[in-house]
């Protein structure tokens, strides 16, 4: 309370209105003719960093040098944060950042430092966490006004020049003017951060229960849009990390109400203007509720994510537009988004040619053009009528989902209409080459290519496509070859890069994705890899007092983070949980299993309270309360029968395999020359072998 009432106080004394929106910057200095200003982040190789590295502020990359620096000059330190495809950081820089009255205040009150999000997530958390303690929505551009040692002071988003000025004099002043009030203020926020990170280790398993499951699903269904699809609200996230969870949960509880709701959700936003229709994948979030007008951003991670979430829901459903979006979504991946060994990039920007959309939105002069004769039948197809309009004569291509329905009224088959969409796909995409395109960022970030494998190998499982295996096992070695080395894993890659911070997620996700490429190829390379960089993490990150693991290794921030919820992407420290506990079970190792449980129930309130923002957990406890079975397949026939196995998406059971003998605790003494048997079972319990996957399902329907 006494954070929340001194903020109140100064956001009183700075007489200001922050601004929650998502936007960030650029910077500059003097420099040669052809720029007017050159700063220090010309040397980064960050794009984001590097969009900054000509605006009149005397920008600086992240060091804690700097801090040590401003101590010694007893100057306050700005940290401003974004991200390369932020379509608000651009106008920001624009606005404010290129202004050079604007500079010469930042650059002679204070020390300026850039900060990309996705190269330092770490410093992003740290300060996003001191916003929202004082009631503010976080995002991005985040500006944040620091004492000396990084203690924040003043915390905002976007801001309009003037106001943004008003901030610099003002809390320059009030930082000289009330020095003792400034640290007194700046101290309490510095602990509620440190405060947020506090646990009470338990040990309660009987607390693990279905009923307790059963909790967090009632407790977040009244927040499920049954019309709409995804959570209620006036914007649309995709989640799906949560997705999945109530995907999971559906077909385990055969509840069909979340089933429904599953399905609704993945149909409304594959059919919405948040998908590409033309390039495929999906943009970052939907600004209105009906999932038609996206944030054009794209990023890695909610492509990785769909990629594995489509592909099991085609496992349930048999939907056959889930099989297109993996389809598309990879192709788009492979096409616009991979670099020539194999890694892939972080993000696509929002705005091209100054404009954010333009790259992706259409007049009805342009679609008529390129169309041709087929436009009335495109054009009812895509809803390109007037009152459709997103802004003037620019159309966002959505459509209604009835597609049955618009087959039987128009008299066409499905065959020939799907001829006629590639058709028509293939004339959009070359006329959309033609354009400016959106710039990339070309960063390889460990944790999202590790997501993208892990989908990649998902979809393998469910449809058999070898390309997606390959790709998946291209992404592993480029990872694997460019960003880690004796036991250090880099979080991101580029050629050139002196970035060498690694996290919590990247080798919870990359040892994750490690054992979903084990499942997919029996290769015992990939189970050895994965059990390597958990054994790191145990040494590395490990937090005695929470029982969790720290989101850096080295602590040079004001506070340790303890990152539990999921946000973007699942929680590192969940993914942890369920590394943990597929590793105890292939290897019948109790520890990690025991210490799988503790973390769960340590979590256990919060999974409760908060069921969408810990579905990562959630699922972990779905996997601890319902039966949770290992099916080992053992013998030269055995990959065939692992990939009949995978295209069922049975969601509670770990589906490993050899084709010659091993010790492995799963495999020791069952195989046969000349035959192939699977193996159930269950807590270290198993049937009888059989032979067919047919008697295998009976068996565990019958455990």
């Amino acid at each position: 309370m006494k954070v929340l009432e001194q903020g109140r106080y100064w956001a009183q004394m700075v007489v200001l209105v922050l601004v929650c929106l998502v936007y960030s910057c650029k910077q500059t200095r003097k420099d040669d003719a052809q720029h007017a200003y050159t700063n220090d982040l010309i040397h980064e190789t960050s794009p984001y960093l590097l969009q900054h590295a000509h605006n009149p502020v005397d920008w600086r990359a992240w060091s804690p040098e700097i801090f040590e620096e401003a101590q010694k000059e007893d100057k306050l330190v700005l940290v401003s944060i974004g991200y390369s495809s932020c379509h608000w950081c651009h106008v920001m820089e624009r606005e404010t950042f290129e202004d050079e009255a604007v500079a010469q205040m930042m650059n002679e009150n204070y020390i300026s430092i850039k900060v990309d999000r996705e190269e330092r997530p770490d410093v992003d958390q740290v300060y996003q966490t001191a916003i929202q303690l004082l009631g503010q929505n976080g995002g991005w551009p985040l500006n944040a006004i620091t004492l000396p040692n990084g203690k924040p002071l003043y915390l905002g988003t976007y801001l309009p020049k003037e106001q943004w000025s008003e901030v610099l004099l003002k809390i320059d002043a009030l930082y000289r003017e009330n020095r003792e009030q400034a640290n007194s203020y700046a101290d309490n926020l510095s602990q509620g951060i440190q405060e947020t990170n506090l646990l009470e280790v338990s040990s309660e398993f009987e607390n693990l229960t279905q009923e307790s499951l059963e909790t967090s699903i009632s407790n977040w269904k009244p927040n499920w849009d049954l019309e709409l699809g995804g959570n209620k609200g006036r914007e649309k996230f995709m989640s799906f990390n949560a997705l999945d969870f109530l995907l999971d949960y559906a077909v385990l509880t055969q509840d069909e109400e979340t089933l429904k709701h599953v399905k609704n959700t993945l149909d409304k936003m594959a059919n919405g203007g948040i998908y590409d229709h033309i390039g495929g994948g999906f943009f970052r979030y939907s600004t209105d509720p009906q999932w038609k007008v996206p944030h054009f951003e794209k990023m890695l991670y909610d492509n990785a994510q769909a990629i594995g979430l489509y592909s099991n829901a085609y496992a349930i459903f048999g939907e056959p537009s889930y099989k297109e979006i993996v389809s598309e979504t990879v192709t788009f991946l492979n096409r616009e988004m991979k670099n020539s060994q194999g890694g892939y990039y972080a993000t696509l920007d929002a705005d091209s040619d100054g404009e954010e959309g333009k790259f992706y939105v259409w007049t009805i002069a342009e679609l008529k053009s390129a169309i041709g004769n087929d436009f009335d039948l495109f054009r009812n197809y895509f809803n390109i009528q007037e009152p459709n309009a997103w802004e003037d004569d620019k159309y966002i291509l959505y459509t209604s989902g009835d597609e049955k329905g618009f087959l039987t009224e128009n008299g066409i088959s499905q065959t020939d209409f799907k001829q006629l969409k590639s058709k028509w796909q293939a004339k959009l995409l070359k006329e959309r080459q033609n354009r400016i395109r959106p710039n990339t960022d070309d960063k390889v970030l460990t944790s999202w290519n590790a997501l993208l494998i892990k989908g990649l190998a998902q979809a393998y499982g469910t449809f058999g496509e070898a390309s997606f295996l390959n790709n998946a096992i291209t992404a592993y070695d480029f990872i694997k070859s460019k960003s880690y080395s004796s036991g250090e894993l880099l979080h991101s890659y580029k050629e050139g890069s002196k970035q060498r911070a690694s996290f919590l997620e990247d080798y919870t996700f990359l040892a994750d994705a490690s054992l979903e490429l084990y499942s997919a190829t029996s290769d015992i390379k990939y189970l050895n890899f994965s059990q390597e960089l958990t054994e790191l993490v145990e040494r590395d990150f490990e937090d005695i007092s929470t029982g969790m693991y720290t989101f850096t290794k080295q602590q040079e921030l004001i506070s340790k983070i303890i990152k539990t919820n999921d946000g973007d992407i699942p929680s590192a420290n969940a993914v942890m949980a369920h590394n943990l506990l597929k590793l105890g079970h292939i290897m019948y190792n109790t520890v990690y299993l025991d210490k799988a449980k503790t973390m769960l129930t340590t979590m256990l309130p919060r999974v409760n309270e908060y069921p969408d923002g810990y579905a990562h957990w959630n699922q972990l406890l779905a996997k601890t309360t319902y039966p949770y079975f290992e099916i080992a397949v053992v013998g030269n026939d055995a990959e065939r029968l692992i990939k009949q196995l995978q295209e069922k998406h049975i969601p509670n059971a770990l589906i490993v395999g050899s084709t010659s003998a091993s010790e492995a605790a799963l495999f020791k003494d069952r195989y046969i020359e000349d035959e192939t048997f699977i193996y159930v079972c269950q807590n270290s319990t198993c049937k009888l072998p059989v032979k067919t996957v047919d008697e295998a399902i009976t068996q565990m329907e019958n455990f």
